[in-house]
């Protein structure tokens, strides 16, 4: 026992020992790991400091071509866009040429002797016939489409004012003929009713209207209702109207002759709200917010006259400046670098200023002036857009019928016209009855039933709204009992008295975008490809045609397969319920991710430069990278097939500088890191044609001004960078 204590006692010497070559142990390891982390920071240190003697050559390099790269650019799109305007101007004098050398009889709308001679004949035509009318009233909305164009050109304030002038008293011509034919038919219906029902009622329609008439004859108070099956419209009347002497009339015009009212005065109230605070804001781009819109951002039929004539102008000076007036915009207001093309830079400033202020949550801005909300039951024609047309719903005394008395046909004849009949009635007691929560009269409804149109798209259910004649607004109050049934493709409600009434879609329902990819089909052919909310659009560009396809079962064939100007494609879009454009009031009603203006603009200029053998992409990182930044992918692609996933690469692109990212879209996490052997460069242009084939460069050379100006007004539109 005490020999094994001995063995297992240590002296002090050997603990002294043992510990003194653990501390020298530790000691060294400490040494070793001191070493090596120096060796690490020495060899991190001059790694920085390669890279950064790299960046530094980089931006020299940069720097030092960089007033040749601008002025190139700068070159390349004054050239187009001289070549544009020239073609644009020859367009208008061979249009004017060819509309003097028409001999169809039909006048000139532009010449205001001719407009004015054919108004006063119109007027005093006495002629009733519904089919003559009809005729008469198609040519009346070809000398109408005719002057909205000519509005849309921008002319002199004086000549527009014209113009609108003979636009409202051709529209009110119009409905008053029709309002003629009516009567007339209504003063023969004893001689067309139903053996049936004893009662009369008649469908007249061309492509532009859909008359359904309904003469109550037989009085019969079992009398529910009537459809019009052969145009999909019917109606309910209450029992008070089933005794009446009246007629019914569903008027369905496939044009809207009402709206236009509306936007103008919800445009005027806009402008002096936006003048109110323009009067107190002490910054300088505050001034310029009234004039803030995009070049081809495309607001034709959306606007009153006065808003395209004002966004022409603003259109035409825009494309006056060229990306590399943006860029030395930016760079003015950043480093005080190169200052190019001055000259016309105040003009853009305001319009890439108000879009900037309309970004700024911290500032009042448009957000607080699109609409007074004061009546919730107005419609905002920019949250909102009337589709269809409009559907007049009225009901009429019934004219005097004839009586054969002897042989003799007799018939009372009045001066008066067509006369409304009052519904409800404030002296009649059997049309009232008590609201069920108040001791309020309230009118019994009268029902309508429609069919949708099977040439309108209706991403969701439709919503309903009413024309106020006085307050010159569409409403939805009044209306109720709203039942869509998706299977039939129809909606039922009901009103408390008879009204004109439109179907309505939110106008940005597709948006935001969920992607989007512009890629080539050939020399000046592209394919750009928006997937939205609700459906995907593919718009095929081919020189300066543009023709949409789809994915749709409807019938659009007035659309779908279509070569049309980009104007016409956005107009025809909007009106078939398909949009897909943007203007200076849609943030307002979108989740956008928002971007600086100048830039934006600057790389759609770019990317139509290089859209016939380049191909581009949405890219998820745009959305973290700033509102000073974008990120998209792109890759040269000169074959018409989609684009393999690994061949795409990201680029960064900011106000002075562009450049190739290492990473790639799938990455986790996002890295500025530029891709090896890639160098800076102050234009997209530049940064794309470094990696590219000289076929592709020489493609590129070859693109017509007109397919680029085409693709330009698409991507200005639908602003895809900022709206995905």
């Amino acid at each position: 026992m005490s020999a094994k204590k001995k063995k297992g006692n240590i002296s002090k010497a050997e603990r002294e020992r043992l510990q003194r070559e653990a501390d020298e142990q530790r000691l060294r390891e400490e040494e070793e790991a001191r070493l090596i982390a120096e060796r690490e920071e020495n060899e991190r240190l001059e790694r920085e400091r390669i890279e950064q003697e790299k960046q530094q050559l980089l931006e020299l390099k940069d720097r030092e071509r960089r007033e040749d790269e601008l002025n190139e650019l700068r070159h390349i799109l004054d050239e187009n866009h001289s070549a544009v305007t020239t073609w644009e101007s020859e367009c208008r004098n061979k249009a004017k040429w060819e509309r003097y050398m028409r001999c169809d009889g039909s006048p000139d709308p532009a010449v205001q002797p001719e407009i004015n001679s054919f108004i006063s004949l119109w007027r005093e035509d006495s002629e009733t016939q519904i089919q003559q009318v009809m005729k008469n009233c198609a040519l009346a909305l070809q000398l109408i489409d005719e002057l909205d164009f000519l509005l849309s050109e921008g002319p002199e304030p004086s000549t527009a004012q014209q113009y609108h002038e003979t636009v409202l008293c051709l529209q009110s011509i119009n409905l008053s003929k029709l309002n003629q034919a009516t009567e007339e038919l209504l003063k023969f219906a004893n001689s067309s009713s139903d053996i049936e029902s004893g009662n009369m009622q008649t469908v007249v329609q061309d492509d532009n209207i859909t008359l359904c008439l309904w003469a109550n004859l037989n009085k019969n108070p079992r009398f529910k209702g009537y459809r019009f099956e052969e145009v999909g419209l019917g109606f309910e009347l209450p029992k008070p109207l089933a005794v009446s002497d009246i007629a019914v009339r569903i008027l369905h015009t496939r044009y809207d002759h009402l709206s236009h009212h509306s936007e103008r005065e919800q445009v005027q109230r806009r402008r002096s709200m936006m003048e109110g605070f323009l009067t107190g804001g002490p910054s300088e781009s505050a001034a310029e917010v009234q004039d803030g819109k995009i070049e081809g951002e495309g607001d034709e039929g959306e606007s009153s006259k006065q808003v395209e004539e004002e966004s022409r102008l603003v259109r035409s000076e825009s494309r006056k400046r060229s990306a590399v007036s943006v860029i030395s915009s930016k760079e003015g207001r950043k480093s005080s670098s190169i200052k190019l093309l001055e000259e016309g830079e105040s003009q853009m400033e305001g319009i890439a200023t108000s879009l900037e202020a309309d970004q700024n949550d911290s500032n009042p801005s448009q957000a607080e002036l699109v609409l007074d909300s004061t009546d919730i039951h107005i419609v905002d024609l920019q949250q909102f857009t009337p589709l269809g047309g409009v559907f007049y719903f009225d009901v009429f005394h019934l004219p005097p019928q004839s009586h054969i008395v002897k042989g003799w046909e007799m018939r009372e004849l009045l001066e008066t016209g067509l006369q409304v009949f009052p519904y409800p009635t404030e002296q009649s007691s059997t049309s009232v009855r008590l609201d069920e929560h108040s001791s309020t009269a309230v009118s019994l409804p009268v029902e309508v039933t429609v069919t949708l149109p099977d040439s309108i798209i209706f991403l969701e259910g439709p919503q309903v709204a009413r024309w106020d004649p006085i307050g010159q607004h569409w409403r939805t109050d009044c209306i109720s009992e709203t039942n869509y049934d998706a299977e039939t493709s129809s909606i039922s409600f009901k009103m408390n008295a008879f009204y004109a009434f439109t179907l309505l879609q939110e106008s940005y329902a597709n948006m935001p975008f969920q992607s989007w990819e512009l890629r080539p089909l050939g020399q000046d052919s592209a394919l750009f490809t928006i997937t939205g909310a609700f459906t995907e659009v593919s718009i095929t560009i081919k020189d300066k045609q543009c023709m949409l396809q789809m994915e749709e079962t409807k019938d659009l064939d007035h659309l779908l397969g279509k070569w049309m100007s980009p104007s016409e494609l956005q107009k025809a879009m909007r009106r078939t319920g398909i949009n897909i454009f943007v203007n200076e009031y849609s943030d307002k009603y979108v989740s956008i991710n928002s971007k600086d203006p100048l830039i934006e603009h600057t790389v759609y200029e770019q990317m139509a430069l290089m859209s016939s053998a380049v191909a581009f992409s949405w890219s998820r990182w745009n959305t973290q990278c700033g509102q000073e930044h974008l990120v998209l992918q792109a890759c040269e692609q000169l074959e018409a097939v989609p684009v393999a996933e690994e061949m795409w690469s990201l680029y960064l692109l900011g106000a002075q500088r562009n450049q190739h990212l290492k990473m790639k879209e799938h990455d986790n996490s996002f890295s500025a890191e530029l891709a090896e052997g890639s160098e800076f460069h102050s234009t997209f242009v530049h940064m794309l044609r470094q990696d590219m084939s000289i076929e592709g460069q020489a493609r590129v050379r070859q693109s017509h001004y007109l397919y680029t100006d085409t693709i330009q007004r698409l991507l200005c539109a639908t602003r895809v960078l900022t709206y995905s």
